[in-house]
């Protein structure tokens, strides 16, 4: 059974997200670094270090959402969910049907400007999801949901 990918939409959101980051948190902050910056050193050190930096974190918001978007993956099994991600470190779950509580969809308001939305697995570890999946198509979001839900009512075995 293949890994289902996300819709190329998400791409877009991906990128778009990494730009907000780039414009709204790492431009001001290499801005305000390379002013603070300009005590210790030449403004010609800190300029050089700050086109260095701003070019590098330029070529990550175009570069890694690209990444990112492609090694996404979901794949629901028999009895498990396997969630497959990461660019530089690659991760995969597995959450046994049986031990799923409760399955949230969510959608920030980029989700909703792409018809997007989040799907959140929550175990009874209680430490927050233990599984995320951004970018799905809502209309997916919401049948897998339900989907899982169904099937960790089928598995869970509550002892009676």
């Amino acid at each position: 059974m293949e890994l289902e990918r996300l819709p190329s939409r998400a791409r877009t959101l991906f990128y778009l997200r990494s730009a907000l980051s780039l414009v709204l948190f790492w431009l001001p902050a290499v801005g305000v670094a390379a002013v603070v910056g300009l005590g210790f050193a030449s403004a010609w050190v800190i300029g050089g270090l700050a086109v260095v930096v701003g070019l590098l974190l330029f070529l990550e918001a175009v570069w890694l959402p690209a990444l990112a978007y492609a090694a996404w993956g979901w794949q629901v099994r028999e009895h498990d969910l396997r969630v497959v991600r990461g660019v530089l470190i690659r991760r995969e779950t597995s959450i046994p049907l049986g031990r799923i509580q409760h399955v949230d969809t969510r959608q920030g308001p980029l989700e909703r400007l792409f018809g997007l939305s989040r799907l959140q697995v929550f175990t009874a570890s209680g430490a927050g999801a233990d599984a995320s999946i951004p970018g799905l198509d809502r209309a997916i979001a919401d049948a897998l949901r339900d989907r899982l839900v169904a099937k960790a009512n089928a598995e869970r075995d509550d002892g009676v």
